[in-house]
């Protein structure tokens, strides 16, 4: 356990540098191009500048209302909705549309959301709403809801109602499962 935390801090603390070399080396480039340009401006006026503070606030206030395209409740007429029953009684619908592979619709706790596909190597779907810190993962077993704000888990052992049937594959044999 204590490699797996070691390994771990050690990944964050190589990621944080990676990060900050990044950021510098964009700051750095951004200070040669403004050495080497010498425009001169005017000053605006006063209604130039508060014109521009207007639609700055205009702008603001958009963006506080949703007009991203994760922010806005994404529309569901024509898609296809599966439920979810998760432990400890929790409900998730998933809704999905045969021509948009890459979105979902998720509703959970009387909210729904858009979520975009994030491509996986393993073969699972992963769906994520980074604006709001939702993951939905659904693998053939499951699916689970996560929020990677706090980094907790919301639902765990979603199963629809094909999930749920039990299967026919044949028992293992020697292991003594029937």
């Amino acid at each position: 356990m204590s490699k797996f935390l070691t390994a771990l801090l050690l990944m964050g603390a190589c990621m944080t540098v990676a990060a900050q070399d990044h950021d510098s080396a964009g700051s750095k480039k951004k200070s040669k191009a403004a050495a080497t340009k010498t425009v001169k401006k005017e000053a605006p006026s006063k209604k130039k500048a508060a014109a521009a503070a207007a639609a700055g606030t205009a702008a603001g206030a958009a963006a506080a209302q949703g007009t991203d395209e994760e922010d806005r409740e994404p529309d569901t007429a024509g898609s296809t909705g599966l439920d979810y029953n998760c432990a400890l009684g929790d409900k998730v619908t998933i809704f999905s549309n045969a021509e948009d592979d890459k979105h979902i619709a998720l509703r959970w706790n009387k909210r729904l959301m858009r979520l975009t596909r994030v491509e996986t190597t393993t073969g699972a779907h992963r769906f994520e709403n980074r604006r709001q810190g939702m993951v939905w993962i659904g693998i053939p077993a499951k699916g689970i809801l996560l929020d990677s704000r706090k980094g907790q888990q919301l639902a765990n052992e979603c199963k629809s109602a094909e999930q749920l049937k039990p299967s026919d594959a044949p028992a293992a044999p020697g292991l003594g499962i029937q």
